[in-house]
């Protein structure tokens, strides 16, 4: 991924205007010679609420019933993006009624009044790609009622648009970006009249970025799961408009497909959402399984990482653990020191989380989302596995990459007689402590338990000495560590048994119960939730075992297992609603 400085990443800007002017002087396209079926799926309660004026982007809510959507005043570079990117409409064409529709029309028509001229924020190539590919989908949906003149309008823009992609699409970063970009100049080079030429260098240069940017392991830099499914999504959206044209996508396109379906059905939940790491968050609810049936790929993985997580499972209990070196370099700019932590979902109920990705609520809970505090695992206080560094420009934004982080986290499998055993280390902590932090998971064949070990532990002389000097550092008082376990907020969780044990409920009716061997200091803490299309974080709680390392070697052993008269299969019917604003004012 290329290294933008605030100069160039000024100049890429306006010559994107300025190419973006020149494509709008081009000959334009007539209309369709083929038009794919909508792929896209929207979401009903947020079609409702654009129709309705409430709109909420990228955490911000704006309430403007009268008002276009291009005349409200836009929060935050985030919430204009989307905006652009068109990503709305869906939601608008899954209410489909004759209102919705024509607060689509209006507003599609609007930006091609106000920034078809090359205007605006929204001509930068991965923007772009995301808004042809909306445009096609629901181009019957645009079009429904409006005459000849508005239809020339609209192929003009969709020509303007795809000329400028066949000229700037080598500026966008490798990754997400660029894979949104090529999906949206292939769409729009098979659908439109005249606009042929752009699909070959377009199928090209989406063949040599699937086989350098999705590994071995079907895995991509960032090792953001939720991205991971955007771009299987849009590789096979990409190869079913190849196809349906009656051209062959590249063999390295469609090994691509088979690579990332089975690590997204490692990141999968047993209640079908993704493990939240390294800013992802657990996707559309049906996306996931949507996505893994149009690919249509059904092989799993039978052993060994994906993209650097470890799954083990049991029942209807699903354990999905960080269990690799985060990401590196300019890869890290959204990148978590989550390395060890894990989720467990049991059912349709996630029960341990991770607290996710806060970028939608600002930088500071951004900041704090990314540390190792806001993740399952153990942390040793004050300090992150890995820290985060100075800021550069990255995906036009100054960010903060990540450094200081693991570089060798061993992962192991193996049988127990009851179930399965997951062990994982990593020497984030070496360094500041001479520390390595080993972890066990051991799940049972039927789910019902689960039960851990957390190890601190000097590895050789050079290790000790570090702690040594730690520790004449505290007094000879040990170096405090906490082991975190961050809870569902539907989870409702109290300490029982004296304080010696606490009972998790599910709104399922089943019952966990959390313990540990009394090593540690057991509470319950105040937690939060981070999670998109919500307008400020959820509370939740998490157990927290404390204590305080005093040798070379630290042990705390923990188990969470489900009650006795909880039922192994329980009817679990309830769903909640996912789409909630919640109270504005509260």
């Amino acid at each position: 991924m290329p290294r933008y400085d605030s100069w160039s990443a000024r100049r890429t800007g306006w010559m994107h205007r300025v190419h973006a002017w020149r494509a709008s002087r081009a000959r334009a396209a007539t209309g369709f010679k083929s038009q794919p079926e909508p792929r896209t799926i929207g979401h009903f309660a947020k079609g409702r609420q654009l129709v309705a004026g409430n709109f909420l982007f990228a955490g911000h809510l704006v309430i403007e019933p009268d008002a276009s959507v291009w005349d409200i005043d836009v929060p935050d570079d985030a919430f204009e993006q989307d905006l652009h990117g068109f990503g709305w409409l869906d939601d608008l064409a899954a209410v489909g009624d004759a209102k919705a529709c024509a607060t689509a029309q209006d507003w599609a028509f609007q930006w091609i009044d106000r920034y078809g001229p090359g205007k605006g924020p929204g001509w930068v190539p991965d923007l772009t790609g995301r808004r042809l590919m909306r445009w096609t989908h629901h181009a019957l949906f645009l079009l429904r009622g409006r005459d000849k003149v508005d239809s020339e309008k609209f192929y003009r823009s969709l020509a303007q648009q795809t000329i400028f992609l066949s000229r700037r699409w080598k500026t966008t970063h490798s990754g997400l970006p660029r894979f949104q970009t090529l999906t949206g100049l292939i769409y729009a080079g098979l659908s439109l009249e005249g606009m042929d030429a752009h699909v070959a260098p377009a199928v090209d240069a989406l063949s040599r970025d699937c086989a350098s940017q999705i590994d071995e392991q079907g895995g991509i830099l960032t090792r953001n799961p939720e991205e991971l499914l955007e771009v299987l999504s849009l590789l096979t959206w990409a190869a079913d408009a190849l196809t349906d044209s009656g051209q062959e996508p590249a063999a390295a396109h469609l090994e691509a497909i088979q690579r990332i379906a089975p690590t997204l059905r490692v990141l999968r939940h047993s209640d079908g959402g993704l493990a939240r790491f390294h800013g992802g968050g657990r996707g559309l609810e049906g996306r996931l399984d949507h996505a893994l049936a149009a690919s249509g790929v059904k092989a799993t993985r039978a052993e060994g990482l994906s993209m650097g997580y470890a799954r083990i499972s049991g029942g209807r209990t699903s354990v999905v653990v960080d269990a690799s070196v985060p990401p590196a370099g300019a890869a890290s700019y959204n990148g978590h020191a989550s390395t060890t932590a894990f989720e467990l979902t049991s059912g349709r109920r996630p029960v341990i989380v991770n607290c996710g990705s806060g970028a939608v609520f600002g930088e500071t809970w951004r900041r704090a989302g990314r540390a190792t505090p806001s993740h399952a695992t153990l942390g040793i206080d004050g300090f992150s596995s890995s820290r985060l560094g100075p800021s550069r420009w990255v995906l036009g934004r100054q960010q903060e990459l990540l450094v200081d982080a693991p570089s060798d986290v061993p992962v192991e499998w193996s049988d127990v007689p009851d179930g399965v055993r997951l062990e994982v280390a990593q020497d984030g902590y070496r360094k500041t402590h001479g520390f390595t932090h080993a972890r066990t998971f051991e799940l049972t064949f039927d789910g019902r338990a689960i039960a851990g070990e957390e190890l601190l532990a000097t590895l050789d002389d050079h290790d000790e000495r570090i702690f040594d000097t730690r520790m004449d550092e505290v007094q000879l008082q040990g170096i405090p560590f906490s082991i975190r376990f961050h809870l569902h907020p539907d989870v409702d969780a109290t300490l029982d048994l004296g304080g010696t044990a606490v009972s998790i409920a599910l709104k399922s009716g089943e019952v966990w119960v959390f313990r540990q061997d009394g090593s540690a200091e057991m509470t319950l803490e105040p937690s939060v939730y981070l999670e998109k299309g919500r307008l400020r974080p959820r509370g939740s709680q998490q157990v927290v075992l404390s204590s305080r390392a005093m040798s070379y070697a630290t042990r705390v052993r923990w188990s969470l297992a489900k009650a006795q008269e909880t039922p192994n299969a329980i009817r679990d019917l309830h769903r909640d609603d996912e789409f909630d604003l919640g109270d504005p004012h509260g």
